[in-house]
């Protein structure tokens, strides 16, 4: 851990002082994640990918005013996927900006074998259908035999392998070119799993599991 980080927060203590030890535990904390550096002590593997960088153009009094508007996912590969969308004057400082949003709207997935024909018992897909909108653009995803890898778009693919989901059935609705909407809605449809209501007995069944898993053989 870096001696230059000195915690403003009561999330950010407890990690420094090993009371707080995975993602999975700060996160479940009920705390809120505002630090940046919580993630990376927690989390030093994530990943980042931009998935889209797009000039806005505005006339002001003082003239034509250019920005960037940056999105850009995260993850581990492993159970922790994230998104930031970032607005600046340059591509760089917007790129920095998405990610350490990215990092801070980090959550938790949980991963199963949801598929009827395939029951192979690890977790290497969704482990129920989920769906979810952003503007005009609406997600659906479903479980997929193992094998079959992530049939989805290209920004859900990117999501979908940073949260660590290896095979996925997909499909979207509406202008998915507005790439903002397709990533908040797929970001969504994940959240979703974790707001579905299940038995013990079906998460046995399914070999449901939250969080990390490690590697799948």
């Amino acid at each position: 851990m870096s001696n230059e980080w000195v915690p403003k927060t009561r999330l950010g203590k407890l990690v420094q002082q090993g009371e707080i030890t995975s993602m999975g535990q700060a996160l479940e904390s009920g705390l809120p994640l505002k630090e940046v550096e919580i993630v990376d002590t927690l989390l030093p593997d994530v990943e980042d990918e931009v998935l889209d960088v797009n000039m806005v153009q505005r006339m002001t009094d003082s003239g034509r005013r250019v920005n960037f508007r940056v999105v850009v996912a995260v993850g581990n590969k492993d159970g922790f996927v994230g998104l930031g969308v970032s607005r600046g004057k340059e591509v760089g400082m917007s790129i920095r900006k998405a990610v350490e949003i990215g990092k801070l709207n980090l959550i938790e997935i949980s991963r199963g074998c949801g598929s009827w024909v395939c029951e192979c018992g690890t977790p290497h897909t969704l482990p129920l259908r989920v769906e979810a909108k952003c503007g005009s653009v609406q997600v659906v995803l479903k479980p997929a035999p193992r094998g079959v890898g992530l049939a989805v778009g290209d920004t859900a693919k990117v999501l979908l392998e940073l949260a660590g989901v290896q095979d996925a059935w997909g499909f979207a609705k509406g202008r998915t070119n507005t790439i903002t909407n397709y990533a908040h809605a797929v970001f969504e449809a994940l959240k979703n799993i974790n707001k579905m209501k299940m038995t013990d007995e079906t998460r046995q069944r399914l070999n449901i599991v939250s969080g990390p898993v490690g590697g799948i053989e």
